[in-house]
């Protein structure tokens, strides 16, 4: 999500505020824990990777399971790698 990106225009910031509450109505969590949960995985995969954050989508969204007989939270994320970190043991 672009949230707080530079160079948004009011329509795009528009946009996303609206992803965030829909993803709160869907799934039961708040936009705040769905950002922070962002910033988490950020911080995370930018240990052993070059992530483009600009262009990260992450959404939280109900499914149905397996069975099919009941409803299930699921986060989606779609994070663009720019290069991969050598590892360093």
């Amino acid at each position: 999500m672009k949230l707080f990106s530079s160079g948004s225009n009011s329509k795009d910031i528009a946009r996303e505020r609206l992803k965030l509450v829909l993803i709160h109505d869907r799934a039961n969590v708040s936009p705040q824990l769905l950002e922070m949960l962002k910033t988490e995985i950020i911080k995370v995969i930018s240990n052993y990777m070059e992530v483009q954050v600009d262009e990260l989508d992450i959404q939280l969204t109900r499914i149905k399971n397996s069975e099919g007989d009941r409803t299930i939270s699921a986060l989606v994320a779609n994070i663009p790698i720019r290069n991969v970190r050598c590892a360093e043991k």
